[in-house]
C-alpha cells in the first residue's frame, strides 16, 4: 500500500471516529483496501439522510478510480445507483490524488440537488428485467415463478423486502401441495398474501 493512501486511511479513521461511522471490511496487499463511511446528508425536505458509502480502493489507487456503493433506507434504488453515478463523475475530476475525503464532503452538499434531477436509467451498469405485460394506466405486471422452495416463510420475506425496496405493491400467490395444516383456500392450491402497499 503506497504511503499516500496509509495517510489517507489513517486521516479518515480520525475524522470518521464517531460510533459506526467508520470500518475498514477487507484489507489486502492483492486486492487493496475495502471501507465503509456511514455520514448524513441533507435531502430533498431539509432532513437529513443517512448514506452508508462502501468504498474500494484498488493497489493502483489514486491511479485509478476507487469502486464505490450507496445505500440508505431513505433512498430507491434507482436514486442510490443516480448517487453513485455522480460520485464517481465528481471522482474522475480528482484523480492521481487521495479522493475519498472530498467525495464523501461532495455528496453530503449535494445530495439534495442529485436528488432533485430526474432519474434515468441512463447508468453504467444494464438491468435485464422479465417479460412484463404494460396496463394503460402505466402499471405493469411481472411474474416472478419460483421453483422448488425449501422454507416458503424466509421466500415471502425476502419478495416483500424486495417489494418494499422497490416501492412494488402486488400479491403472492402459491400453487403445489398443500400442507394438512393450511386453511381450506390453500387445500384448493391457491394462497394469496397481501403485500403492504407502500404511499409515495
Amino acid at each position: 500500500m503506497a504511503e499516500p493512501v496509509r495517510d489517507e486511511l489513517s486521516a479518515l479513521a480520525a475524522i470518521f471516529c464517531g460510533q459506526d461511522e467508520w470500518e475498514v471490511l477487507n484489507r489486502s496487499e492483492a486486492d487493496g483496501t475495502v471501507f465503509r463511511i456511514h455520514t448524513k446528508a441533507e435531502g430533498l425536505t431539509d432532513v437529513d439522510i443517512p448514506l452508508e458509502l462502501v468504498f474500494h480502493l484498488p493497489v493502483t489507487y489514486p491511479l485509478c478510480l476507487p469502486g464505490i456503493s450507496v445505500n440508505s433506507e431513505c433512498l430507491t434504488r434507482a436514486q442510490c445507483a443516480m448517487v453513485k453515478e455522480k460520485l464517481l463523475e465528481q471522482a474522475r475530476n480528482l484523480l492521481s490524488e487521495p479522493m475519498v475525503h472530498e467525495l464523501v464532503l461532495w455528496v453530503q452538499q449535494n445530495l439534495r440537488h442529485i436528488l432533485n434531477q430526474p432519474e434515468t436509467g441512463g447508468g453504467s451498469e444494464e438491468c435485464t428485467f422479465p417479460p412484463s405485460i404494460t396496463v394503460d394506466d402505466g402499471l405493469w405486471i411481472t411474474l416472478l415463478h419460483l421453483d422448488h422452495m425449501r422454507a416458503k416463510t424466509k421466500y415471502i420475506k425476502t419478495v416483500e423486502k424486495w417489494a418494499s425496496d422497490l416501492r412494488l405493491t402486488g400479491r403472492l400467490m402459491f400453487m403445489g401441495v398443500p400442507d394438512p395444516s393450511e386453511n381450506l383456500q390453500s387445500r384448493c392450491g391457491l394462497k394469496w398474501k397481501e403485500m403492504q402497499r407502500e404511499n409515495d
